[in-house]
């Protein structure tokens, strides 16, 4: 493999091509440490060596020290460590490694997200979130399956309505239209709404 360009990252850190070829990236001592310059040849065992040792080990690291950080899904685990740079082939067994300690785990993210979101917000809200983090159809089911009763998402509505400190039994009718437009728009069926408000105006 002929070392084809070395592009600047930043001032100690460079993306390396091979044969044309965007291969990965190395720090500025690894490059006097590999002889890797324009043109040089990188004889394939110097090359496994950078990528199975120095690439993935940095890899693995950066996966760990993201989820330290925050949980986070598998897709933004992914995303966060395209975005450093890493070949697919090391972020794929980056990914695994810290899988298999248990550290990337998308359904306990997606019942935790749920649980801890689920008092302010609608289902069809919580469920457009998750599907923007990555998670997918399946398990987002099995969690929803989990964590929902039908009373959590009238529950949900009434503390959104304390919240608002709108009082359903002396609201004028203009307020009403209001509350109602509002936990519509938070993703709040318009039948569980409606039954709640009543609630409140029945037990007053």
């Amino acid at each position: 493999m002929t070392v084809t360009k070395i592009e600047s990252v930043t001032k100690t850190k460079f993306k390396i091509f091979l044969d044309d070829k965007f291969a990965f990236v190395l720090y500025k001592g690894e490059l006097a440490r590999y002889g890797i310059k324009k043109d040089a040849i990188l004889e394939q065992d110097t090359y496994e060596e950078i990528i199975n040792v120095v690439i993935l080990k940095r890899a693995k690291l950066r996966a760990m020290h993201l989820l330290e950080m925050q949980d986070r899904t598998w897709a933004q685990l992914k995303e966060k460590l395209q975005q450093s740079l890493y070949p697919e082939e090391i972020i794929d067994k980056a990914m695994d490694y810290v899988k298999s300690f248990g550290y990337v785990d998308d359904s306990r993210y997606a019942v935790n997200f749920i649980r801890s979101r689920q008092d302010f917000k609608s289902r069809r809200e919580i469920i457009g979130l998750l599907k923007q983090k990555g998670i997918s159809k399946e398990i987002l089911d099995l969690a929803i399956e989990e964590c929902y009763e039908e009373k959590e998402e009238k529950s949900a509505i009434k503390k959104l309505i304390l919240k608002k400190r709108v009082d359903p039994t002396t609201a004028t009718a203009e307020e009403l239209q209001k509350l109602y437009g509002y936990l519509a728009r938070k993703g709040f069926k318009y039948e569980d709404i409606r039954q709640v408000i009543q609630d409140c105006r029945e037990n007053a």
